[in-house]
């Protein structure tokens, strides 16, 4: 082993077995201690973070498909078609058509807006999981002709409805009378209750039959057709291929386009958060400057004797280049190890804490994940890791430098 590492290890070492150097030693204890925290923090938010995303991107997607091809005229009559072109992409794995509009559902006194999605059940099936999601009540009572309907959990509540009552639906376009223009509506009985557990799909929206939903908005033909792909986060590039291969005047578009302004809120909350506890990281990365200038300070005499033996200025550079740098992956380490540990049993570490403490950290009552989710992903971890690692390095340069100006003359002086 080359004597700089030798050197640099019992610097790293020798204030545990040297009273004067206590004091050094508990620096960079407290160093390490801290680039380790900072460590473990990061991966843990970010993996909350990424945690939460994929489990409201899941419940999203459980109402929401992965691709929509819809005409610009609000009716696509040739949707037979287009679907069969769409399945011929490899990635596409399911094809179903729908309706879409907007209107206003009353009972009694009370009134809300809301989204109406018409759909074929047994098709409906085959690009998203509303069927699974069914909390009262049950899908395949969307039958042609029954005027049935089935709403969100919260829309439902809001209105005071449950199974088997009454609604009625307000069209968006009236109807001429000699009176003038009055409002049309239609009564719908309502089926079943549904809960995908996303607050703005579950307040206002509400799923009846294809054909039922074409009369109530008077269209000749659905508005257009909803795929299933096999990885959702190609989904855009999927699009893309599709808007090139699909023919007539269509227009597509992907999850990730309907929930632009959601998902990139989120992107800029993780990238803030990340800055935020890299400069956590920053901060005990740079107390190792302190503690190396005192370790300097202390080894003088070491150093200027080891100049006399024909030791080189890089030399010197290197030992405290090396005491550092070890400080930092050590601590780096430690960090990922606790930062690994807790985000994969955070599922279990807080309910511990919540049932020693006697608190909940998200009520049900007030939110619809009761429970912290984690999703751990290691391109994130080696990414903590390097800068870490990077920074304590960076770090060490002017301690270092400085150990290497040390003129022997001067320093042993005294000696």
């Amino acid at each position: 082993m080359p004597y700089e590492w030798l050197v640099g290890l019992r610097y790293t070492r020798a204030g545990k077995r040297s009273g004067r150097n206590r004091f050094i030693s508990f620096i960079s204890t407290i160093s390490m201690l801290g680039i380790g925290l900072g460590v473990a923090a990061l991966i843990i938010v970010l993996s909350v973070m990424n945690g939460f995303q994929k489990e409201v991107r899941d419940r999203m997607l459980s109402v929401v498909a992965h691709i929509e091809v819809f005409d610009p005229s609000g009716s696509a009559p040739a949707w037979k078609t287009t679907a069969t072109e769409a399945l011929r992409n490899p990635a596409v794995k399911g094809a179903a058509p729908y309706v879409d509009g907007q209107s206003m559902i009353l009972h009694d006194e009370t009134m809300r807006g809301v989204i109406l999605r018409g759909v074929l059940p047994e098709e409906e099936r085959k690009v998203s999981e509303v069927a699974d999601k069914i909390k009262v009540g049950s899908w395949d009572d969307l039958r042609a002709g029954e005027f049935n309907i089935i709403l969100g959990a919260a829309l439902a509540e809001g209105l005071h409805v449950g199974v088997g009552d009454k609604v009625t639906l307000a069209a968006p376009e009236g109807q001429m009378t000699p009176a003038g223009v009055m409002p049309r509506l239609k009564a719908f009985r309502v089926v079943g209750i549904f809960e995908a557990g996303h607050y703005e799909y579950d307040s206002g929206m509400a799923f009846m039959q294809l054909d039922d939903a074409q009369k109530f908005f008077r269209l000749s033909a659905p508005t257009g057709i909803r795929l299933k792909v096999n990885d959702m986060l190609k989904a855009p590039q999927i699009a893309l291929e599709l808007s090139r291969s699909l023919s007539g005047d269509l227009l597509i578009r992907d999850w990730s386009q309907q929930n632009r302004n959601y998902f990139a809120a989120v992107k800029t909350e993780k990238t803030m958060m990340f800055i935020i506890l890299t400069l956590i990281v920053a901060v005990a990365a740079f107390n190792l400057v302190s503690t190396l200038v005192m370790t300097v300070t202390d080894k003088q005499a070491d150093i200027a004797i080891m100049r006399t033996l024909g030791a080189s200025q890089w030399s010197i550079t290197k030992i405290f280049m090396i005491q550092g740098g070890i400080t930092g992956i050590v601590g780096t380490l430690g960090g990922v190890l606790l930062g690994v540990a807790v985000a994969l049993n955070i599922d279990v570490i807080v309910p511990a804490i919540e049932r020693m403490l006697g608190v909940a950290f998200l009520p049900r009552e007030l939110y619809f994940v009761s429970s912290l989710p984690s999703d751990l992903r290691w391109p994130d971890v080696w990414q903590i890791s390097v800068i870490a690692v990077s920074l304590a390095f960076v770090a060490t340069l002017y301690p270092s430098w400085k150990a290497s100006r040390v003129k022997p003359a001067e320093a042993l002086r005294y000696e």
